[in-house]
Parts: C-alpha cells; structure tokens; sequence
C-alpha cells in the first residue's frame, strides 16, 4: 500500500473528526426538510452539493432523485458502495414535521446520509485513494420507505419507475450489476449509549392496495339504494383479524392495514373507500400464504354487501440477510472503535429493509447505530448523541472501506468469492414480476 493500513484508518478517522461539525450540520439540515419518497429534490440537491466540494464526479437522477459521487482508488478493482437514505416517513404529530406534508425524520434517514458523506469526508481528506484498488461510490438512495402506494403506482403506470422501492428500482435499472459489496448503517430505537449492532435480520413484506366500489346514494334519505364501501372495508378488517390465530408465531407475520379514503362527504354513502397495507413475514413462503389470506378476507368484505373489491399486490421487500464475511470484518472495525460495544448482536426486527432485497444479489451488511431516543416511526423519536449516531458510524464504514480496497482489494475478493447469491438479476426481476401479477 505504501503506508501501514493501519496508519490510514488513523489518518481517515482525524480527518473525520476534523469534519464533525460540518457532518452534525448535514444532519440537521435534512432533518429540516424532510421529503417523501421519489420526491427529494431537495434531499438530493444537498448530497450532490457535498459531494461535489469534495471533487467527486457526481450523477444524479438515479431512480429518479438518487445521487451519487465516486473515489476512485489508485488502480482498478473491486467496487463498494456506501448507502445512506435520502426519503423520510411521515408523522404530522412530530414536532420536525413539514406543516405541508407531514413528512418527519423519524427514522433516521438524515443520520444515515451524515455518516456516508462522512465516510466520504474522511476517506478523500485522508488521500486514502492513493492507498486503494477500484472505487467507492456514495450513494443517496430514494424511496426507501415503502409509502404512498397509490402515488406510486401511478409513477410506474407513467413509465417513471419500474418498482416501488429505491434500491429495487436501481436493481432493475442495472446500477449494482458491477458492484462488489455495499454498507450503510440504520438507527436503532431508544438506545443512548454508544454502540453498533450488528448482523439483524428482518421481515419481508407484501404490499397491497384495496378499492371497494360500492354504490352513492343519499345516506339519510335514501341508504337503501346505496352500497356501503366503508362497511365492506370495515368488514374486510374484521376477516383479516379473524385470519390472525392462523399465522404461525415463528414465521412474525404482521398484517397492518390503513383506509387511506373513506368516503367523500357524511351525508352520501361511501361509494369510494381506498386502503393500503403491508404483509410481513420472516420467510417468502409465510409472505405468500399470509398474502392469500388476507386478499380473501378483505374480498369477503365485498362480497358481503355487493362492493366491488380490486386488489393490487405490489410486492415490497425481502427478508434481509447480511454477509457473515462483511460483518466479520464490520465488526472487527466495530470493536477497535469501540470495544466490545462495537459488536453487539442485533438479532430480529420485525421492519423491513429495502437493503433485503439487494443482500439476496449481493454481499451487504446493515449495521444498526445509537445514539437515539424513542420508537422509530413515532413522534418521540430523536437524535440525543449525534457522536454516536453520526460520527462513529461515518468511521465505521470509512474503515470497512479501507480493509475491503486496501492491499489491491483483496478483502473484498475474499467477500465476493464466500458470497453465494441467493437469487440472480434475472431470477429477482422474474420473481418480482411473478408477485406483482
């Protein structure tokens, strides 16, 4: 390499804490505008902004609002990726909320991108490309929350997306097809003290939008002409929570519906009643019979007062797997940061990721980070160690760099040559393809 590897990652990570402040200040900046998924614009036009004062050729417009910069190493190599989530979720109750959208950083997502811009920060300030084979990309996701389906599937009805998700939608358009490894780092919920946690595993899930089609009529007057949508929706809701004693406990299955329209004014009978809901599950197979489960209940719903039922499946994210090679080395890293704290077992979340999708093609790892107070998704949620949760995971993933491209790459030859993929390219579009009909 020319200088010890160890000596680099001292140099990146001084250069890292050289940066904190202005890393802090990304953060709290995105945590002022939140945006929903596909929607960025903002998000994006920061991360390409900061990418681009570190003199990185950047591309934007992936996927419609992802952004990238490359650091390209002395020669060529393999290719990693360093990921952070541009899109938010929405709670309007949160005191960060938009007034607008109601769109929150509730989720982390502005801590993520803090710690691969710092990643970014560290690794250019240091001059670790001299010492490094092939490239690191960093790179600002869309869409990694799966809301607002209904919009959605009029973006890819218009040809703009293919997928409802961000990293699905790069999947299919080729980005990640000469990618080697990829990283990123994720909240975890209401734990202060400094910590990674590592190799978590998770749900996948089904998406699913309902429309009742019922009948108007005037709801006082004349409610014997009508067909009741809210009721076959109410009725459907029951028939899933019926399906309940069904699911098997090991397989975590959670089904989550919401009526996302419920009529158009009191005094008319519902005639239009939308919903939206997901089906979680540990394993594709619990997905799929849940999946089937539950399209029957609702369509009883219907069929119970003469509605209309139309549902459409969208499929959303698989289970995520992480790369035992990737984490072996993540948390080695994580020790050195932070002793024995630095790699603690994350065991199962009942979320999904995205990053699931992509570690069924490719060696990923997900670290989960602290630093935080309250539930994710929730109003209480909060950043409370931004060292914690932005800095350390930005060194983290920095080392993780420097020990995969370091020595002409060949830790991340020793990743890729472990990894056996569990799904090809084409066998993941045919797969997603399948669910969606």
């Amino acid at each position: 390499m020319g200088m010890d590897k160890q000596a680099l990652k001292h140099r990146v990570c001084e250069h890292i804490d050289r940066r904190r402040a202005d890393m802090i200040a990304i953060a709290r900046r995105m945590l002022g505008h939140p945006e929903l998924g596909y929607r960025e614009v903002k998000t994006a036009a920061l991360v390409k902004e900061e990418l681009e004062k570190l003199g990185l050729p950047v591309r934007a417009g992936l996927a419609l609002t992802g952004v990238e910069g490359t650091l390209s190493g002395k020669s060529a190599g393999p290719t990693v990726v360093v990921m952070g989530e541009l899109d938010s979720v929405v709670e309007k109750s949160s005191p960060v909320a938009d007034p607008a959208t109601g769109a929150a950083h509730l989720c982390g997502h502005h801590i993520q991108v803090a710690s691969m811009l710092g990643a970014a920060m560290g690794l250019v300030g240091a001059g670790a490309a001299a010492f490094l084979a092939g490239a690191v990309r960093f790179l600002g996701c869309p869409a990694e929350e799966f809301l607002e389906i209904e919009y959605r599937l009029g973006l890819k009805a218009a040809g703009k997306i293919g997928f409802l998700g961000g990293k699905q939608e790069l999947i299919r358009l080729g980005y990640f097809d000469d990618v080697d490894a990829a990283m990123m780092v994720h909240a975890f919920a209401d734990t202060a003290e400094p910590a990674f946690l590592m190799n978590a595993t998770g749900n996948g899930f089904m998406a699913k939008f309902i429309r009742y089609e019922g009948k108007p009529a005037h709801a006082g007057a004349a409610p014997h002409r009508g067909v009741n949508a809210l009721n076959a929706a109410c009725l459907g809701i029951m028939a899933v929570h019926a399906q309940r004693e069904t699911f098997r406990d090991e397989d975590a299955v959670r089904v989550h519906p919401i009526i996302t329209k419920g009529g158009d004014v009191v005094n008319v009978v519902p005639a239009d009643v939308r919903l939206e809901t997901y089906v979680r599950g540990k394993t594709l197979e619990a997905i799929l019979d849940a999946s089937a489960k539950v399209d029957k209940a609702f369509r009883a719903g219907g069929d119970a007062v003469g509605a209309a039922t139309r549902i459409t499946n969208v499929p959303g994210y698989l289970p995520i797997f992480q790369d035992p090679t990737l984490t072996e080395i993540a948390c080695r890293n994580g020790r050195e940061l932070l002793g024995d704290r630095g790699a603690l077992e994350a065991g199962f979340m009942g979320g999904s990721f995205d990053v699931g999708d992509l570690s069924h093609l490719i060696p990923v790892i997900h670290p989960f980070v602290t630093g935080t107070k309250g539930h994710l998704h929730t109003a209480e949620f909060t950043i409370t160690d931004y060292e914690a949760a932005v800095v350390l995971p930005a060194k983290l993933m920095a080392l993780c760099v420097v020990d995969l491209l370091g020595d002409g790459g060949a830790e991340a030859r020793r990743v890729k040559q472990g990894f056996t993929p569990r799904l090809t390219k084409a066998a993941y579009l045919e797969l997603m393809e399948r669910l969606s009909r």
